[in-house]
């Protein structure tokens, strides 16, 4: 098994074991070595965005001191949710190595098939959550200030 992918393993029984959390597991490398490690929280913190991927972004750029994971890699015990499919692509991370399918995760109660579909027609799925704009004008505002912006830092 390769090194980094067992970490990541061992991760995801040590959260599930501990109660903290559903069994995934993730480690970040730079360079070849680990930088962070995570394993899902969610229930250990009562945030549900506390996914084991996201956990071990969230370490690493606090060591890096800096949001941009372009020079990093991720193992993951399982094939990222959307939520975090989206947070391992808005820190740039260039490569994502992970062990088990959506469909195994699926298997075990862990289905995400809903949200993809969310995604692919939000008006289909509205029952689920609606989607509502309100008060367009008003928030622009703070648009019009970033894009006026001399010093803004894109990310």
């Amino acid at each position: 098994m390769n090194e980094f992918m067992k970490i990541a393993n061992d991760e995801a029984i040590q959260g599930s074991s501990e109660g903290e959390g559903g069994p995934f597991g993730a480690v970040i490398c730079k360079e070849g070595a680990i930088i962070a490690r995570g394993h899902n929280e969610v229930l250990k913190t009562n945030d549900p965005t506390a996914h084991a991927e996201i956990v071990a972004i969230r370490r690493a750029s606090a060591l890096l001191g800096r949001f941009d994971l372009s020079d990093c890699e991720i193992y993951t015990s399982c094939e990222p949710c959307p939520m975090c499919l989206a947070a391992i692509y808005w820190a740039r991370i260039s490569k994502v190595f992970y062990g088990c399918t959506k469909e195994d995760a699926a298997a075990i109660g862990f289905d995400d098939n809903a949200i993809y579909e969310f995604i692919k027609d939000p008006l289909r799925y509205s029952q689920t959550l609606r989607l509502v704009l309100l008060d367009r004008d008003q928030c622009l505002k703070s648009f019009e200030k970033w894009g006026n912006k001399q010093d803004k830092v894109i990310y």
